[in-house]
């Protein structure tokens, strides 16, 4: 078995720097067994965002592409504050915004490339966990997908 940064490596992805507040707020916060994240944007590798709406001038696969970069960035902040994946027993609820056309129903399907990213990281037992993924008429700097998640610590 596996631990959870070892998965990760294999992976072969690359975690973007973790992002830094933009407001008002904290990214990370932790409440006894519990790191609460904050929502995280589409933040890549070099420090900036993809951009752009699905439905409009993005597709579904684009979107879903930029869940997983935000799902990324969720888990460089997990490592910039805990030091390790393995930190974390098991995500519990994940919460995903889909800058979206008025028209587009297929939110789930975006916000799966964020969820298909945890359970690689923490297998299905620990790695899925409760969601809720819901379309918006906007995102800040016009982001394609923001996700704010909820895991219990070791």
């Amino acid at each position: 078995m596996n631990t959870p940064d070892e998965n990760f490596t294999a992976l072969g992805l690359n975690l973007p720097p973790a992002p830094k507040p933009l407001g008002v707020y904290k990214p990370f916060l932790i409440d006894g067994k519990h790191a609460f994240v904050s929502g995280h944007g589409t933040v890549k590798d070099d420090g900036t965002l993809i951009i752009g709406r699905i439905g409009d001038s993005m597709t579904p696969e684009e979107g879903k592409l930029a869940a997983q970069q935000v799902g990324l960035a969720i888990l460089a902040t997990l490592k910039a504050n805990l030091g390790s994946l393995n930190k974390i027993k098991r995500v519990i609820k994940v919460l995903g915004m889909v800058n979206c056309t008025s028209d587009f129903e297929k939110h789930p399907f975006i916000i799966n490339g964020c969820s298909e990213l945890f359970a690689k990281v923490w297998g299905e037992d620990n790695g899925i966990g409760v969601r809720s993924a819901v379309g918006m008429g906007s995102l800040p700097d016009n982001i394609p997908v923001e996700i704010e998640a909820l895991f219990e610590l070791v």
